[in-house]
């Protein structure tokens, strides 16, 4: 995990001071709300519904039991004694006072945190698999080159003001489990023909109101050359994005207005002026960064304790959480386990103190003292070995932390919506909770399986609607709530934008519909297909004839009824 240095910590110490002068004197009225609004953007504070919501930053996901502890504190001390993980995984804290912030970011100083560039027109928190370091499928660890791309754009000073927000994510594995393709920059870790591990970069990639999926702009670059080649690609968008309109000033709009082709060779130009240039990543700093990303000692006779295999027999419930909340490691004995933040009864994504105090002490027990977000708003204990895994699991089950719904129907993501976002359309949350209490049959989810559901509260996107294999849209109809069902999309190696359904679907009905399209799932499939490749092969328009001619029958039936009492 990557430690502070001095000037880190200087640095992050100084900014602390800074918001502390600057909200006394908003507070005193020596600050207008214009000159306010940048400087605390600049720290992650944004005024949402009915207080001050605060970003926390965790690079790459990354967190040690000391600083979850500090998460916990704040959510206790400040806010409603819980905190909400998001799809970028950071932590967000929803019903803050303003005069206390600064005091928020000098606790968070004293951990090695901060929420800096977690808002505002700058390049936000670089993101990563949350099974770096450790996944059998990984071609190189990626978390230290997500960390020299933070080092690198931290207070960047031709990156400050951007035409608009900007997000990276960094993948070292033959599997994309950090939704690469629909960010403003992707970087794969590959390899060359002659075994040389280099990178694969893309570009345009986002969601919002135009969603598209990234175009790959250059097949290899030399580890020496990422951060002028990024350089090079922000240089060009900082210089041609539109900042006359806030809806295309995102780079996808303007790759995908130029062309994918002419984007590149901007910035194959401008690169040529600067690739020999100071940013050139010698070898010797790759590998200083790399000593702050070893892994643990590992038990080496682990794979001996065979116990986990019994338990699994005699116990159903642990054998239905082994299925689908432990995953593979590259070290032998060992395991990943996935928290599961999407119990029934709670808000997808939201932890508590006390679970997250609790969460701090197992990592500790358990994994090493390390803990993981992942993009898809669960956590990560990544170092348990298989012994320890029923001891581990009946802790967790007694923090409702065990939920065994990892990549099933309701391990949902789901925006804040209505509930807090002041540019919320529609609610998430109580579509989460109508879809919880409809789907509530554990042994069900499992036979449906693998089904991604992705929700947001309006156009912005911040649930991945765009990208569920079922996705979910609030919009709002004349003060009324609906929402806009897509079927078909993917955030991983096969990236697609979900199609559009039909007409939205009434609040009240979204979980009786999603029903309606696991029958149709169900009566099609073949074998352990997956929804998503069941959609594939037979397309939307059964889906839709479903959906539709329900919903027809019973406006017919409820007109019969109403011509029947009439007459009557």
């Amino acid at each position: 995990m990557y430690q502070y240095d001095n000037y880190d910590q200087t640095i992050v110490n100084e900014r602390v001071e800074q918001f502390r002068d600057q909200t006394r004197r908003f507070l005193a009225g020596e600050l207008t709300e214009d000159e306010f609004r940048p400087l605390r953007l600049m720290n992650g504070l944004y005024i949402q519904r009915y207080a001050p919501m605060l970003r926390v930053a965790i690079p790459y996901g990354l967190l040690s039991s000391k600083q979850m502890r500090m998460l916990a504190h704040i959510a206790r001390e400040y806010d409603k004694d819980y905190g909400h993980f998001s799809t970028r995984q950071n932590i967000q804290y929803n019903w803050l006072q303003l005069e206390r912030v600064p005091d928020i970011l000098a606790d968070l100083a004293s951990v090695e945190m901060h929420a800096i560039q977690t808002s505002g027109n700058c390049i936000r928190n670089v993101t990563s698999d949350h099974f770096a370091g450790i996944a059998d499928d990984e071609i190189e660890d990626p978390r230290p080159y997500a960390e020299i791309i933070r080092q690198w754009s931290t207070f960047h000073p031709e990156f400050s003001f951007l035409p608009r927000k900007f997000k990276i994510a960094v993948n070292g594995a033959e599997n994309d489990r950090a939704a690469t393709q629909v960010h403003d920059i992707g970087v794969y870790l590959v390899k060359n023909e002659d075994g040389e591990v280099g990178f694969k970069v893309l570009v345009g990639g986002g969601q919002g109101r135009t969603p598209y999926i990234g175009a790959f702009i250059r097949d290899f670059l030399e580890k020496k050359h990422l951060l002028s080649y990024l350089e090079a690609i922000m240089r060009v968008y900082n210089r041609y994005g539109r900042r006359d309109n806030l809806f295309k000033a995102r780079i996808k709009i303007l790759v995908y207005a130029l062309g994918p082709e002419k984007f590149a060779c901007l910035v194959e130009e401008e690169w040529e002026k600067i690739k020999d240039s100071a940013l050139v990543l010698d070898q010797a700093e790759i590998d200083r960064v790399k000593t702050y990303f070893t892994l643990p000692d590992y038990d080496p006779d682990a794979d001996k304790d065979h116990g986990c295999e019994e338990k699994q027999k005699s116990d159903k419930a642990f054998r239905d959480w082994v299925r689908r909340n432990v995953k593979g490691h590259k070290a032998a004995g060992y395991r990943a386990v996935m928290i599961s933040l999407k119990a029934p009864d709670v808000p997808p994504g939201d932890a508590t103190d006390k679970q997250m105090d609790s969460i701090a002490d197992l990592a500790d027990q358990y994994s090493a003292s390390e803990i993981v977000v992942t993009h898809d708003q669960n956590l990560v204990l990544p170092h348990v070995k298989q012994g320890d895994l029923y001891a581990l699991w009946q802790a967790l089950d007694k923090e409702n932390l065990a939920t065994p719904n990892i990549g099933l129907l309701t391990d949902m993501i789901c925006c804040p919506g209505l509930d807090f976002c002041q540019l919320a359309n529609a609610g998430s949350i109580p579509i989460a909770m109508q879809i919880n209490q409809k789907f509530s049959d554990l042994d069900y989810l499992h036979d449906i399986g693998e089904i991604k559901v992705k929700m947001s509260g309006c156009m912005n996107a911040c649930g991945h609607h765009h990208v569920g294999h079922i996705g979910i849209l609030g919009v709002d109809k004349k003060g009324v709530e609906y929402y806009q069902l897509t079927l078909g999309g993917s955030a991983e190696n096969d990236a697609a934008v979900g199609d559009r359904l039909g007409p939205a679907i009434e609040k009240e009905k979204v979980a009786e519909t999603i029903g309606e399209l696991l029958q149709v799932y169900v009566e099609n499939r073949i074998e352990e297909e997956r929804f998503l490749d069941t959609y594939r092969r037979i397309g939307i328009k059964p889906f839709k004839e479903r959906v539709y001619a329900t919903a027809n029958n019973t406006k017919e039936s409820n007109s019969r009824g109403v011509k029947a009492v009439a007459s009557h």
